[in-house]
């Protein structure tokens, strides 16, 4: 019966072979299966399919285990959150090594040698005939390779292969496991996206400050700093913040916290807005310094029509309407932060941003 099979598939993959206009200059298996030397050319591809298991369960392990949170570099836990996105990218790299060095092994030395020759034909769907040739032609090899033979081989390919792609699947989805809504660990409910550097914390005010070259020099910003039609970059600043250099460094790195404070020249003309009333103080306006479309800079202002510009793709800002889109991809106006002047006569701001600074994201009502 067997005979009878061997030879069935013998003569389909003949006549499939002539009926495609193939010329098989070579087809030839390249060990005689149960020797040792197929067992020989077998042992890298199964080495290989363990290397790319073994590391995608190490990076899966990695991803949900190892320290993961920002650690200052005077903690100890540093050295561990420093560590985390390279040795992932280690974990990962090597399970893809493990599953195309499988691959290409598998191919150079274990598939039946072949080299064949065909003419281009019609496209089309294909006749039952071909069905059955193309049927023929992976059981033969499969058979000359001994996949049906020894399962070893197909458990150690599904093994490897599965855990190399759970692996990415997992690092792919878990992104969206743990919610950002949440408050984290280090500053509370100002930890989520909807709150910035800007949001107040146990009543301490919060100042504004310039930018300079050297994070500790702190420089707050009064009314009569800026002339009429002047502007400057302004960031948070705490007093419990001062003489601590990796806080004041956070603060200015913090991709949320950039605000202009803009001085209006006297006698512009401000659309009048219930839920804006009390946020200037003055000719004095603070928006955001982040692009509601893709997070790029705004910092031209066109002074003689009160418009910000971004520089990355041309949205326009009307300052006169509360910085409201008026050209470009934007389609949020750039979020407020509401300003007064202590007894000392700096400015602070007395909230946050009238909404969250940056791109629009899922969670953000329209």
């Amino acid at each position: 019966m067997a005979d009878g099979q061997d030879e069935r598939r013998s003569e389909l993959l003949r006549q499939g072979a002539e009926a495609d206009g193939v010329e098989l200059v070579e087809y030839e298996s390249r060990h005689r299966p149960g020797t040792s030397a197929e067992r020989r050319a077998r042992r890298p591809v199964l080495l290989f399919w363990a290397l790319a298991a073994v590391t995608g369960a190490a990076a899966i392990t990695h991803y949900i285990a190892w320290p993961w949170r920002y650690e200052p570099p005077e903690e100890p836990g540093h050295v561990l959150y420093r560590a985390y996105t390279p040795l992932l990218g280690l974990w990962l790299g090597l399970s893809l090594i493990g599953v195309f060095g499988a691959l290409i092994n598998y191919v150079r030395r274990v598939l039946p040698k072949e080299t064949a020759v065909q003419q281009r034909h019609p496209t089309g769907p294909s006749s039952e005939e071909d069905q059955e040739v193309f049927v023929a032609t992976v059981g033969d090899a499969a058979d000359n390779v001994g996949v049906r033979r020894r399962s070893v081989f197909g458990r150690a390919m599904g093994i490897g292969a599965g855990v190399a792609g759970a692996s990415v699947a997992v690092i792919g989805v878990g992104g969206f496991v743990e919610s950002p809504w949440q408050p984290g660990p280090r500053r509370g409910e100002a930890d989520t996206l909807w709150h910035t550097g800007w949001y107040p914390e146990d009543g301490e005010k919060v100042y504004l400050r310039t930018e300079t070259t050297d994070p500790e020099q702190v420089e707050l910003v009064r009314p009569g700093d800026i002339d009429p039609g002047g502007l400057v970059a302004v960031y948070p600043f705490r007093e419990s913040e001062r003489g601590n250099p990796q806080q004041l460094k956070e603060v200015l790195s913090r991709a949320d916290n950039p605000a202009t404070l803009f001085r209006f020249r006297p006698g512009e003309r401000v659309e009048y807005r219930p839920d804006r009333a009390g946020m200037n103080y003055g000719d004095y306006y603070v928006f955001s310094r982040i692009c509601t479309h893709l997070g790029c800079a705004v910092n031209l202002w066109e002074k003689r029509v009160n418009r910000l510009l971004c520089p990355c793709h041309q949205s326009q800002f009307d300052l006169n309407q509360h910085a409201k889109p008026i050209f470009g991809p934007a389609t949020r106006p750039l979020p407020q932060l509401p300003i007064a002047v202590d007894e000392s006569g700096f400015f602070y701001a007395r909230g946050d941003f009238t909404g969250p600074v940056g791109p629009t994201f899922w969670e953000l009502p329209k």
